[in-house]
């Protein structure tokens, strides 16, 4: 198996989705085929899920909800947006023209372009070169240079009209200083309440440093504070080929002012907007890799996270996903990503206490042991005792592969999963390769379980083979709380579980056709 650690190289995603999946894939034929799928979810009237009296929230959490509603507008689910291919095979969300053009506007009103060294700034991993960033960068319109070297800061603050740039991952690398408060952001934009534009960051390694904290058994602090990178309220952003190590909380943080809690139904004002991140990767986050919060038309492409430490939860119960697209993003395209030993390979969530995460569309990942290699859910609103979820709509997804999902020290109980999805509405998976370990203990679960007032899922075009200890490849969950409305088609399930696919109790409406089960023998 091919080795995915911190020195892969996420360009070379495409390419390996070809080795692990056997097949050529016409990715602007699946992209098409996909969309017509999700049409269909879209149209089909699902089978309501059933509702006792709702619990109600206690009057505490009621009294949060209100506070944060202060910060708040209302939520809604915008028309997705489309994907598209060029000539040369790369896939890219309609909005990207629009962030080329933005570029260009970017590079036309630089007026400076000037070296860190210029300023005072010396690159010998001791000296503090917090002044000298601060100086060289000013009120923006620059392209700052850094060389190589380690360039120790108490943090970088980015005004509008800014172009950051290195000399290279592991050439030049931008350190906290020993002394920087555990909140501390190593780089983000000046201003998070009034906002800011036109940032770029470009060609380094970010080390957050954790090792100055010791051992402290939370290495973060709160909100958006202590990544590596946070835009807060950006317009027009980019991000690319930047490594980013060991931070408290996150490695990429795009995400509004403040993270907000006012309830499903509401989201943050001043998220960011138009944002590309492309070749990063990231290794010992104490949270998540790359994380987005109430943003709109985000691309993630050609990226790779690996190997958190889980530092900033309970030893234990560590949510740390190599991708997570969180409360009240819309519009968000991930393409050619890959994950390694997360507790999730892709989240897509929300809180119980915030919107859902909308419009989400993934084209190519491999995720290799990963807990939960692709996790789809809206805490707190999947029992049938909780409200149903008014935002966990519109997934779709192409060109999967979870590679060997295993138990994990960083959230112990639970239980591997090649896909989970948990109240989301129109989900739609085609192309999906799943390759378990025959020989590993998954100890009678299922590989992929559709499940907790999930409706309109789609599983089309799965490919299951190596769960030889799973329950059943594909289980679709029952009781009051059932899963529904569910399709599965095309999908051929080898050497693998006792059952190909099994319903539960009180499932209304599933249609199964073309499943294939087979033995390597057949």
């Amino acid at each position: 198996m091919m080795n995915f650690n911190k020195f892969h190289d996420p360009r070379e995603n495409g390419e390996l989705l070809f080795e692990i999946t056997g097949k050529p894939l016409d990715i602007e034929k699946s992209i098409t085929e996909t969309e017509q799928l999700f049409h269909q979810c879209r149209e089909n009237k699902p089978v309501p899920p059933f509702n006792k009296t709702p619990i109600k929230v206690p009057f505490s959490k009621k009294i949060i909800e209100r506070l944060f509603r202060l910060f708040t507008k209302l939520y809604t689910i915008l028309e997705p947006t489309q994907t598209y291919v060029d000539s040369k095979g790369n896939v890219y969300p309609e909005w990207k023209p629009k962030l080329d053009d933005e570029y260009e506007v970017l590079m036309s009103r630089i007026t400076r372009e000037v070296n860190i060294e210029d300023y005072g700034g010396i690159g010998d991993g001791k000296t503090d070169n917090t002044a000298a960033f601060k100086k060289a960068i000013g009120k923006g319109f620059v392209k700052l240079k850094v060389p190589e070297g380690i360039f120790i800061t108490k943090g970088i603050c980015l005004p509008s009209w800014t172009y950051l740039a290195g000399a290279g991952k592991g050439k030049t690398t931008i350190k906290l200083h020993d002394n920087s408060p555990k909140g501390n952001r190593l780089i983000t934009n000046a201003n998070h309440w009034k906002g800011n534009h036109h940032l770029f960051v470009q060609g380094m390694t970010l080390d957050w440093n954790v090792e100055r904290l010791g051992a402290v058994k939370k290495t973060s602090t709160w909100g958006n504070h202590s990544s590596c990178l946070t835009y807060a309220n950006v317009t027009y952003g980019w991000v690319k080929d930047v490594e980013a190590i060991n931070p408290g909380l996150h490695c990429f943080d795009i995400s509004s002012t403040l993270y907000n809690y006012a309830g499903d139904g509401f989201r943050a004002r001043g998220g960011s907007k138009y944002v590309w991140l492309d070749g990063l990767t990231g290794y010992g986050f104490g949270d998540d890799g790359i994380t987005t919060h109430h943003s709109d038309y985000i691309f993630i492409s050609n990226s790779h996270m690996c190997d958190p430490r889980g530092r900033a939860h309970q030893k234990g119960f560590s949510n740390s996903n190599g991708f997570e697209v969180d409360d009240g993003s819309r519009n968000v395209l991930l393409v050619n990503n890959s994950s390694a030993r997360c507790f999730g390979g892709i989240e897509v969530k929300a809180h119980q206490n915030s919107s859902a995460a909308s419009n989400i569309q993934i084209v190519g990942h491999i995720s290799v042991n990963d807990n939960r290699s692709y996790n789809f859910r809206h805490i707190g609103h999947h029992k049938s005792t909780d409200i149903e979820s008014k935002s966990a709509y519109n997934i779709s997804a192409i060109n999967l592969a979870a590679i060997m999902p295993v138990f994990t020290e960083l959230y112990k109980d639970s239980t591997p999963r090649g896909l989970v999805v948990s109240a989301y509405k129109n989900v739609v998976i085609n192309h999906f390769t799943l390759i378990g370990d025959p020989d590993y203990d998954y100890k009678g679960n299922p590989v992929i379980a559709v499940q907790y007032r999930a409706r309109n899922v789609v599983l089309n075009n799965i490919s299951l083979k190596g769960f030889k200890s799973a329950s059943a490849s594909i289980k679709v969950y029952g009781g009051e709380n059932r899963a529904d409305s569910v399709w599965i088609s095309n999908s051929r399930m080898e050497d693998t579980t006792p059952k190909a696919i099994e319903v539960g109790a009180g499932v209304q409406d599933i249609q199964m056709n073309q499943i294939h089960e087979a033995n390597p023998s057949d």
